[in-house]
């Protein structure tokens, strides 16, 4: 029986992950066929399938991925300074907003999340472990005398994800620089706890 390199497996599942997040974000998920993933990612319908049974399997793992991404930025961000750690998850978030091809795929997930309990389910429970990371680090920021909270750190953590996330619902004006959003959105979280960004 032939063993499965796991480190291998895991490059190829993000390879065609990757692949087809780019390609929903440019023509949406119902206009993405398989084989444009297949052709893109340059692998056989076989190989596609040895990975994933459904398109929709695909489109799921990108936020499986995400999950994945934001679970080692936690990881790092603990062993800052708690007021660094909070800019470190901040900064990981916006980031993808710095790429205009997001806003596709932002428009697509608000699409298929209102019809898919499934997806939804993972969102929102992508999004609460982001939230519950703030929560600890900005207690913790507060505590220590690093920043000063105006509301209870839930209450701040909520705040701060909302702010980062309304760089996703600007992509699509021709005019956004997300950028100089960024710097924008440095200048009002370091106000809102009073603090300077780290």
């Amino acid at each position: 029986m032939r063993t499965v390199d796991p480190a291998k497996h895991a490059l190829k599942k993000r390879h065609i992950t990757d692949t087809a997040a780019g390609l929903f974000a440019e023509k949406g998920f119902d206009r993405t066929t398989v084989a444009d993933i297949c052709r893109a990612a340059g692998i056989s319908t076989g190989s596609l399938f040895h990975y994933f049974p459904t398109k929709r399997a695909i489109f799921q793992e990108v936020f499986e991925q995400d999950g994945q991404d934001n679970a080692e930025v936690f990881a790092k961000a603990r062993a800052l300074d708690p007021w660094a750690g909070v800019w470190l998850i901040v900064e990981h978030l916006a980031a993808p907003a710095l790429d205009r091809a997001v806003a596709g795929l932002v428009v697509e997930v608000v699409a298929q999340a209102s019809r898919d309990p499934e997806l939804s389910a993972l969102i929102s429970r992508n999004e609460l472990a982001v939230r519950e990371e703030l929560t600890a680090l900005l207690q913790r920021a507060h505590d220590g005398g690093g920043i000063t909270l105006p509301v209870d750190a839930r209450t701040a953590a909520s705040w701060v994800q909302g702010l980062t996330d309304v760089l996703f619902t600007r992509i699509v004006d021709p005019d956004f620089d997300a950028t100089e959003q960024v710097t924008t959105l440095r200048l009002i979280l370091s106000r809102f706890v009073g603090a300077d960004a780290p």
